[in-house]
Parts: C-alpha cells; structure tokens; sequence
C-alpha cells in the first residue's frame, strides 16, 4: 500500500490520527466521526496546556498524552496524519512542523492567514510528499453532490450569493486580530469556497465593504465578485447576527438562465436542511432533511481514504491557496487589509 504521494505507507490497520489542541470544533471534526469509522483511530492530544490534554483525553479514552504541541510532533513517527484546529495564525507553523515530520494533515479552515503563507504549506506538504487539506466538511457531505446535479439543470450559469452569519460573543478569539479573526476569516471563507466551487472558475474582486469592530477586525462583510465568464457573485459573513438557527443563518443561491437553486444550511445538512427552486425550465424541486452521518463524518473518512489510496482531495494545496487568494483580495478592497 502507498501514500497519496508514492511513498510506503506506515503499515496499519487504522489510520492512527492526532490531535493538537482541544478546540471545541474538535469533537466534532475528530473525536465523534473517528470513534464511528472503524478505519480511523485517535491515538493522541497535545494541548497549550498540558492539564488540560490530561482532561481531555481522560473524557474521549485517548491513549497518548503529550504536554505540548512539539512534543507530539517530535513523536510523529507514532501517526499517520494529524488534525489541526488551532487558531488561524498557528495553522501554518503547525501544519509545515507535521509534514516536515511525516504526517499527512487535515487543517482547519480557514487555511492560512494569507495566500503567502498558504503557498508555503502547500510547498512544504509537496517536498515532503505529505497530504495537506482544508477542512471545508460540508464539500463531503452527499448533499453538495445533489445542489451540483441540480446546478447543472438551470441552464447557463448567472449569477451566485453565499451567506453565513452566526452570532459570536465579543470575548472570542475571531475579534483578535492578532489571532487572524474576522468574520469573513471564520465564515466568509466558506461562502467564497462555495462560489468558487459551484461557479468552476477564480473570481476577481470587485468591491467589498467591512463592519469593523475592535482595530481591523471585520465584524460583517459584504463583497461583490465577477467570474471570466461573466457569472457575477456575493459574499456576505457577519457575526453579529441575530439569533438566527443554523439552518437558516447559512444559505448559498444558484441563478442560472433556465432556473435556480438556492440552499440553507449547505455547510452542516445533518443538522437540517431544505433545498429548493426551479430547474429544467419549469420543474419545481423543493426537498428538506436531518440527521444521518454528519458533514464531519464524511470529511474523515473521505480524507483517510485518501491518505490510503492516494489521489487529489478536493479541498487539497491548490483549492486552498486559490481561496486565500480571493479572502486577500476581499481584505484588501475593504481597506483593512490581508491578514498578516
């Protein structure tokens, strides 16, 4: 058995994943989905603080400890790959260490704090022939393959709008500049990598306008897209929106010359979901669900399967930098700036 890359893999049953850091979007993105993949074992944590992985790993039967981020990676030889849900400015610090010391490694969204800094990842994952990927879950789940069947039916494509607003409380770390916050960093990366991904094709930036709150850091964000085709775009993120429910406070709409599709909750279907619209002319679709495996629980178990058999991952080194691209370019036309 190889690697994605052509190298001997580890022999193993499971693929033996870390953790570093415990991250509330942890139990969701790993520990959950790896206790239900028969494939996939969690073998250990490392944390900012050492006590702290003790508790964790005591709650989620993790075997392994280690007292600092450095440690596990000095241990690297024990995994296979590691996941990766630090706060956005250690992404790139942490994801560079892993694959330099063999590890294939899932990342966090949003990628990187700017495309410079994505292009170095991407660079280090290619010379050490290691798999680096963006978790975008929701590009996993069945029902992105249903909304691009759907997209496919309403004639030539027009025009797209993503929106993603959630409510988060002041003292988080996504107001720390420092920390690479911003509500278009947590949320509009996933509107601007839903555009990309249903529109085939980079955009340009032609506007953008930023709610700011504490210094540089957009609070919401508006901005305005064109593709080479022609197909125009919107992305919208705040988060300081109303109390709205997840299903409703994410939403992406496909316009096209025959129809449309429009889609709330894209990003976790698991947790309830509608799509709905006018496709093939004059044929109405409007469908709605819950439950089942969640966007998380494909994401993993797509990513295994490729660190296992190889092949290109969807949000894999090139997806990632092209969205960072465009994230730079919407900070820049907003007058704050890439994040650095």
């Amino acid at each position: 058995m190889t690697s994605v890359a052509g190298q001997p893999q580890r022999a193993t049953r499971q693929l033996r994943m870390a953790l570093l850091g415990t991250a509330d979007i942890a139990e969701r993105a790993l520990v959950i989905p790896a206790r239900d993949l028969p494939g996939v074992k969690l073998s250990a944590v490392a944390a900012r603080d050492p006590g702290r992985a003790q508790r964790y790993a005591a709650v989620h039967d993790i075997v392994h400890v280690y007292p600092s981020y450095g440690a596990l990676i000095a241990d690297a030889a024990e995994f296979d790959a590691i996941y990766i849900p630090l706060v956005n400015s250690l992404h790139a610090v942490w994801s560079v260490a892993a694959v330099e010391s063999g590890l294939h490694v899932l990342c966090e969204k949003p990628f990187a704090l700017n495309e410079a800094e994505a292009r170095r990842m991407v660079a280090a994952a290619r010379l050490n022939e290691r798999l680096l990927v963006e978790a975008f879950h929701w590009r996993y789940h069945p029902l992105f393959l249903r909304a691009l069947d759907l997209c496919r039916r309403i004639g030539r494509l027009r025009r797209l709008e993503a929106c993603f607003d959630a409510s988060i409380d002041a003292a988080n770390v996504r107001y720390d500049l420092r920390l690479g916050g911003g509500s278009f960093m947590d949320l509009g990366c996933y509107c601007v990598h839903m555009i990309r991904t249903f529109a085939g094709e980079e955009p340009e930036v032609i506007t953008a306008s930023a709610t700011v709150g504490p210094e540089r850091v957009d609070v919401a964000m508006d901005a305005a897209l064109r593709f080479p085709s022609g197909v125009t775009a919107n992305a919208r993120s705040s988060m300081v929106a109303s109390d709205a429910a997840l299903p409703e406070a994410m939403r992406l709409r496909v316009e096209g010359t025959d129809g449309f599709v429009e889609i709330h909750n894209p990003m976790a279907p698991h947790l309830g979901y509608r799509v709905f619209g006018r496709v093939d002319g004059d044929h109405e679709v409007d469908e709605s669900g819950s439950g089942g495996p969640s966007s998380y629980h494909y994401q993993l178990e797509s990513f295994a399967g490729f660190v296992r058999n190889g092949g290109a991952p969807p949000t894999g080194g090139s997806d990632a930098v092209a969205n960072m691209k465009v994230i730079d370019g919407i900070y820049a036309a907003s007058g704050l700036g890439a994040r650095a």
